[in-house]
């Protein structure tokens, strides 16, 4: 999307422009808003998108990564330490874009899984809130734990089919690395620990 593109927005994309005092401006209702009333737009499923009101470059993915780091930082964080490091050693790492697709894709399987539960309950208690919450915990307080196993179980699967490729490809290079002659190196002219 261009510069202009992005000061302008389309119909069904709310533009909030983002100043440099840092504050947010949402062109809809003319008005400053808070990174607050950002969340209660993504709560809102709404469609947004947050640029740079000078330069037009697209800020939404760090006004999305500030309003995470400000509810981590209150109540009960949902990342623990050791999942933020394993996250930040995939940054660079060959990885890196297996590893985004691999965790978006699961969010949205337990998303629509949500959303399904949600339906049923709708279809049963009507639009009862109250009813779909307590459902969704009481399914969640029976199905928690066999959940977690299952995930445990796909997890455990999936790092088998990772050791496998990792296996695999080692294989494949050996092979086709054997073909090369390196001087001090191969039969008879290894370079590993010498017997004394």
């Amino acid at each position: 999307m261009s510069a202009s593109e992005a000061r302008e927005g389309t119909s069904s994309t709310r533009l909030i422009k983002k100043y440099p005092n840092r504050r947010l401006y949402d062109t809809r209702t003319s008005s400053y808003i808070t990174l607050s009333d950002v969340k209660e737009l993504v709560l809102e499923n709404a469609e947004f998108q947050v640029v740079d009101a000078k330069t037009g470059e697209d800020l939404t993915r760090s006004i999305l990564l500030q309003i995470i780091i400000e509810e981590e930082s209150e109540g009960q964080p949902m990342f623990t330490s050791d999942l933020l490091s394993q996250m930040i050693r995939f940054y660079g790492n060959a990885m890196q874009g297996m590893m985004g697709k691999y965790l978006e894709g699961n969010i949205k399987a337990f998303t629509d899984m949500q959303s399904k539960l949600q339906e049923q309950a709708r279809s049963i208690y009507g639009d009862n809130n109250t009813m779909s919450k307590d459902l969704w915990a009481q399914f969640l307080n029976f199905q928690g734990p066999a959940m977690q196993s299952m995930m445990g179980a796909y997890m455990e699967q999936s790092k088998r089919m990772f050791v496998q490729m990792q296996e695999q490809i080692e294989q494949q290079t050996r092979s086709m690395m054997s073909g090369f002659k390196f001087p001090g190196f191969g039969p008879g002219g290894d370079k590993g620990p010498q017997n004394k």
